[in-house]
């Protein structure tokens, strides 16, 4: 296990480059970045664990966003291992106020297999707010079970 921490933090420290490479006074990444990890054991025959982690990269200025996914899977018998598969990219994800401003974003998600994924694969919840006013909006994301996502928005009002 100790060799699937390695790749993983190879690949997370990649993401990281990647980001930094992004301008750096328009571009900021979440902070409740998640892995989880399972594995399927059976004795005398090969071992497989698979991880996923995710991040999301905002854009403060216009509250468009990006979902980031890496995922590794190894594979070894009781002497080495025999195989290790990543894969990874960013899905851009629509704006979440309609005005360009300056903006804090935050995120996270449900991590199936999980009892808060009544339909399918989890979720997720976004967090933006207006730095400059005192604005937050909170997005929910859910799979339908059908194929489509439902996403909604609730402006935050304040007492």
């Amino acid at each position: 296990m100790n060799h699937v921490m390695k790749i993983c933090l190879g690949i997370a420290l990649s993401l990281m480059t990647l980001v930094a490479a992004a301008r750096a006074d328009e571009f900021k990444l979440s902070n409740n970045q998640r892995i989880s990890c399972s594995r399927g054991l059976a004795a005398g025959k090969l071992n497989t664990a698979t991880c996923k982690s995710y991040a999301y990269l905002f854009n403060v200025r216009t509250s468009e966003y990006f979902r980031c996914q890496v995922s590794l899977a190894l594979t070894r018998d009781n002497k080495e291992v025999i195989n290790v598969q990543t894969d990874g990219g960013c899905v851009r994800k629509p704006r979440i106020f309609d005005t360009d401003s300056h903006y804090s974003f935050d995120a996270t998600e449900t991590e199936p297999p999980n009892t808060n994924s009544f339909f399918g694969p989890g979720g997720y919840s976004v967090w933006a707010s207006d730095d400059t006013a005192q604005k937050v909006r909170g997005c929910i994301t859910v799979s339908s079970g059908l194929g489509s996502d439902i996403s909604k928005c609730v402006d935050m009002t304040f007492q």
